[in-house]
């Protein structure tokens, strides 16, 4: 597919790269490549409303989100429900949702996306009415993410700091699980709603899972032992998810949690922390986003 007009939504303010100069260095490699790029800048401040108006007005052939996960699953809602095509340049502290999609890591070379790519057809998820293009959670990873999210230092070193910090403090909460198949009921350490398969920590959540065939897990990590945990960890960096007695996946359509007692919850929603009102309403939207992705057996 032959774009012409590329929209390029920057985050100035995503992950720990430095970003001078990117506008010039996109505007100039897509000249020489025959396409002409446009920029949108978010604010924080009704960032999709904006953007929607945007795509209303100018039409982008396609449209590359231009930093870490929050950006992408903003440029992501936005596209949600059309046949515009998502793009990713990774420039944040995780790009989650890129690295399962396979795109380089590289933004020099995420940008050959822009003439030479597959355009692949995605499930998106509602997470308590909330969007979600990737990975939520419940439970202790939620709890490192709001951490991180209030703390001024960004980048994978502060992410791994404040897991230890928190881990030696945590306590398992228990969870009620209601879904279209089963339900689960008891303490669970964290819980992850997952369309895909790896955090952006490379952290192998839900491993064999597609993002195109219409169902999700949700990936439970039961209480376990302090001696327990460096081989719980292992098998998260291997694909080992399941050979765990402390873990289980449970496939599913549609799913509600519940935190007994609670009448809120925190849950993190690609990358972003929220207080949610219990129960909290998981669906699928099926084959919902146009995303770009390498070619198979191209060369870089």
């Amino acid at each position: 597919m032959l774009f012409k007009s590329v929209l390029f939504v920057l985050n100035p303010i995503s992950g720990d790269i430095e970003k001078e100069g990117l506008e010039q260095r996109i505007t100039t490699y897509c000249t020489e490549h025959g396409r002409a790029a446009s920029f949108f800048h978010t604010t924080g401040q009704n960032d999709l409303l904006l953007l929607r108006q945007y795509l209303q007005q100018h039409q982008p052939e396609a449209v590359f989100a231009a930093g870490g996960d929050g950006t992408v699953s903003l440029v992501a809602e936005a596209l949600t429900g059309t046949e515009t095509p998502l793009g990713i340049l990774p420039l944040g502290s995780g790009n989650g949702l890129s690295k399962d999609l396979q795109i380089p890591q590289d933004p020099n070379e995420a940008l050959r996306l822009i003439w030479e790519h597959e355009v692949r057809v995605i499930d998106t998820l509602s997470v308590g009415g909330h969007f979600s293009a990737h990975l939520a959670d419940l439970g202790f990873n939620a709890l490192v993410v709001e951490r991180f999210a209030s703390g001024e230092t960004r980048g994978p070193g502060a992410y791994v700091r404040i897991a230890m910090q928190e881990y030696l403090s945590y306590e398992p909460a228990e969870f009620r699980i209601e879904t279209d198949l089963e339900s689960f009921e008891g303490p669970a350490f964290m819980l992850t709603v997952a369309n895909a398969n790896t955090f952006g920590s490379n952290v192998v959540i839900n491993p064999d899972s597609r993002m195109d065939d219409g169902q999700f897990e949700i990936c439970v990590i039961e209480p376990f032992p302090a001696a327990a945990a460096p081989g719980i960890l292992y098998r998260l960096y291997t694909d080992g998810f399941d050979d765990s007695v402390y873990t289980k996946r449970l496939p599913c359509r549609w799913a509600k949690v519940w935190m007994p007692g609670q009448t809120e919850v925190l849950v993190q929603i690609d990358g972003e922390p929220l207080n949610l009102p219990t129960p909290v309403e998981i669906n699928i939207i099926p084959r919902s986003l146009h995303v770009l992705t390498p070619v198979l057996g191209a060369s870089s």
